[in-house]
């Protein structure tokens, strides 16, 4: 099988399951720096390429459909720039080894929450 084929295949894999709200690109980050050798730095800006389509698909289909709490788009956005803005500036500054540990567990963390089901909170 050829290299281009299993990236393919993956990715494909990695978009199907992420339609199903699954955490595709999670999985893809896996497979990437798991079994297909890529940094894990790649890894993650591929990711955040793969995410950019999906995310603003969703954003304009919630809009179509009048899901958008406006008010709260509007206070998050400036904190999410610069939340995004710092994570990118710390993850160029500090070396891939120490980056990998925390990215590991948060990876595990993530996991275990979808695993356990929450407990309802029952209304009053």
């Amino acid at each position: 099988m050829t290299d281009w084929l299993l990236s393919f295949l993956c990715g494909l894999g990695a978009s199907v399951i992420s339609a199903w709200g699954g955490g595709g690109g999670t999985l893809l980050l896996l497979v990437m720096t798991l079994f297909l050798g890529v940094d894990q730095r790649t890894a993650q800006g591929i990711n955040l390429l793969f995410f950019l389509p999906t995310a603003v698909s969703a954003l304009v289909c919630h809009a179509k459909g009048g899901y958008l709490d406006k008010p709260t788009l509007k206070a998050a956005v400036p904190a999410a720039v610069a939340a995004a803005l710092i994570g990118a500036w710390i993850s160029t500054a500090v070396d891939v080894e120490i980056l990998r540990r925390p990215f590991g567990v948060y990876l595990l963390a993530s996991g275990v929450s979808l695993i356990w089901p929450q407990k309802k909170q029952e209304q009053e």
